[in-house]
């Protein structure tokens, strides 16, 4: 199930970038920003409701909740620095860079919870930031 959750999270998230440069056209990026999270708080309230797990929310752990809110900060962070590059850049080239996150989850899940990479997996993120970078480069 989780691999199936990972392509429509993909899927999704390419939407994301197409909606959002038609949708910033005429619009201040934070002010789009602001609006997107509006939605994504009132849908994630909806189905926290819907499944019926809202009263878990007072069992989250202060360590957790600390990491939740730090999660929080980098998403929004994240979300303002990303509408500005599609709001004023190539959606086709700012969405590549974007995904170059990829590095840095792959860094820190090997610094902090020491996972390894196979050699396999290694070529591809070789091949990922190379192909990135000729596409932001040649743009």
């Amino acid at each position: 199930m989780w691999l199936f959750m990972a392509v429509l999270s993909a899927l999704f998230a390419g939407l994301t970038s197409i909606l959002a440069k038609c949708g910033i056209r005429k619009t201040d990026s934070d002010v789009a920003t602001a609006l997107r999270t509006i939605v994504v708080l009132v849908f994630s309230f909806v189905m926290v409701l819907i499944v019926g797990s809202a009263g878990s929310i007072t069992d989250i752990a202060p360590r957790s909740l600390l990491f939740l809110i730090l999660s929080g900060l980098a998403t929004g962070a994240s979300w303002l620095c990303y509408y500005y590059a599609i709001g004023h850049g190539i959606v086709s080239v700012v969405v590549p860079i974007d995904k170059m996150s990829i590095l840095v989850s792959v860094g820190f899940s090997f610094v902090v919870f020491k996972e390894k990479l196979s050699k396999r997996a290694m070529l591809g993120l070789m091949l990922m930031l190379s192909g990135t970078l000729m596409m932001a480069l040649w743009a």
